[in-house]
């Protein structure tokens, strides 16, 4: 019975969600540094992590796609307040209180504390002057075979969100172990390259670490796990963030080479619900329909407004619009177009198909949330390597299952051609899975040709007439809603709560806020 309780108590702090307000270390949280005594606990924790990795998926797609020329608000003559709040992130002119900001970086945080007790009661830490995960004995009931494998697991979770925060908003807070209120109030932004250094010593030793098994003979119950495979390639998409192509090559390759994983023969099979987890995906968030909490709501929220059950059970927000220009970027040919975004009603008004999957109860799809597939390691080897035969080949792979013609030398003749390429096979390949706002923050180092200020300027122009010009009176003007756009804003603001509940410490805001 006691052994059950502390079973219960231990779900029970992993699974509630978050509060508003990050406690790094809370009152509640004090008896979990030594709560852990065996594998059966250490892993009902790791559960409660991967299963708060929903909470900041709840608000990534507004800071990222719908901040890219992918997406945006589709009810563009709504002046509601939620309406207008993905507006003004659309526009580039969120405030810094914006709710859906903090609500991100505060689910961020909270999964961030979780990891850390998890590696605190494991003895594992991270050291700042060696950028290293230093382990030490510990009193839990492990074997050094499953340790390592949970470190490994925790430590992925830990990087990827400390990777999502460092991106979209620079230096942040690096918190790397338990840490109460008091000493909180202590600790101010940390470096991009500090954060920088923690993700790469927590990748390194996931990939290190984590099981290697091949594709084909991962066990069922571990499908959707982090392994060695996830990590490496997190760990090349870091280094190519960080225009560390070099060091990527050999991690692409090596998955390619040896991790069983592959290509889905038809596009339309990644997204399936009844294909998940399957050999393109190396890592997803899951959801579980059927009534039990574990839902996911986004096909709701992404269908329609007002198409009743035409296109899914319990209706739909009209969130995350596609925009005409993605929409016209795709070649009639291009099997992806029709499976990635759909048409509805008399006005046409598109919606992100793939992203959608039939609902019993509304908000309770079956869908996973794919982070990183196969395709995306083809298409990472190509960036790092650059303009080359090898790196066109990789590029024909996905375009051949989409059924489009081979890129060749004679026609890719220079290096702003391959680039101009390759970004627009990613942003086809990858539409709508918050990606597309990453990959422009990265080619300013890796294809120094895309500039994403110009992008997202020239994207406004494009679509001006037939969005941003019917917004409510007074109307923006192209020129003003262009001069939004600048270097700075391609961070999001600090949330003015971190900044004002902090009494000893001046917290800097980020330019231009």
């Amino acid at each position: 019975m006691k052994n059950l309780l502390k079973l219960f108590v231990l779900a029970s702090i992993f699974l509630s969600s978050c509060t508003k307000n990050i406690e790094l270390y809370p009152q509640s949280n004090i008896t979990t540094e030594n709560f852990y005594s065996n594998t059966a606990e250490i892993q009902i924790a790791l559960n409660g992590c991967y299963s708060s990795l929903r909470s900041p998926l709840l608000e990534e797609w507004k800071l990222t796609e719908l901040r890219s020329d992918n997406t945006i608000m589709g009810n563009a003559a709504s002046k509601s307040v939620p309406n207008r709040d993905l507006s003004d992130l659309d526009l580039f002119i969120p405030n810094t209180s914006h709710q859906a900001i903090y609500n991100y970086w505060i689910a961020n945080y909270f999964n961030i504390r979780n990891i850390n007790v998890i590696l605190n009661s494991l003895n594992v830490n991270y050291s700042p002057s060696t950028g290293a995960l230093v382990s030490d004995s510990t009193t839990v009931k492990i074997t050094a075979a499953e340790k390592k494998a949970a470190v490994a697991e925790a430590a992925f979770i830990r990087a990827y969100h400390y990777f999502n925060l460092v991106r979209l908003f620079g230096g942040v807070f690096l918190i790397h172990e338990p840490v109460d209120a008091f000493a909180a109030i202590d600790i101010n932004r940390s470096s991009e390259a500090e954060i920088y250094k923690l993700i790469i010593a927590d990748l390194q030793y996931a990939a290190a670490n984590g099981s290697a098994l091949k594709y084909a003979s991962i066990p069922v119950t571990s499908l959707g796990k982090v392994n060695s495979w996830t990590a490496k390639a997190l760990l090349a998409k870091v280094y190519l963030t960080l225009n560390r192509k070099a060091d990527a090559i050999p991690l692409l390759t090596d998955i390619i080479a040896n991790s069983g994983y592959g290509l889905n023969a038809a596009y339309g099979d990644i997204f399936a619900t009844t294909n998940e987890m399957n050999k393109e995906i190396l890592f997803a968030v899951r959801y579980k329909a059927g009534g039990i909490g574990q839902g996911s709501p986004f096909p709701n929220y992404f269908a329609p407004e007002l198409s009743g059950t035409a296109v899914i059970n319990g209706d739909g927000s009209g969130f995350n619009t596609p925009t005409s220009d993605l929409f016209a970027t795709y070649n009639a040919l291009d099997l992806r177009r029709d499976i990635s975004i759909g048409s509805y009603g008399a006005l046409k008004t598109l919606y992100p198909k793939k992203m959608i999957s039939p609902v019993s109860i509304k908000g309770d799809a079956e869908s996973d949330w794919i982070v990183i597939r196969y395709a995306d390691v083809l298409l990472m080897l190509a960036e790092a390597q650059g303009n080359s035969a090898s790196s066109l080949a990789l590029i024909n792979q996905t375009r051949a299952r989409a059924g489009l013609p081979a890129l060749t030398a004679a026609a890719v003749t220079t290096d702003a051609i391959f680039a101009n390429e390759l970004a627009t096979e990613r942003r086809l390949e990858f539409a709508f899975e918050n990606i597309r706002w990453f990959d422009m923050l990265r080619y300013k180092t890796t294809l120094p040709t895309l500039d994403p200020v110009a992008t997202i300027k020239n994207n406004y122009s494009i679509i001006f007439p037939v969005h941003y010009s019917k917004y409510p009176s007074p109307a923006p003007t192209l020129a003003t809603i262009q001069s939004y756009v600048t270097t700075d804003k391609l961070l999001l603001p600090i949330p003015q709560r971190e900044i004002d509940n902090n009494s000893k410490l001046v917290i800097p805001q980020n330019p231009g806020y």
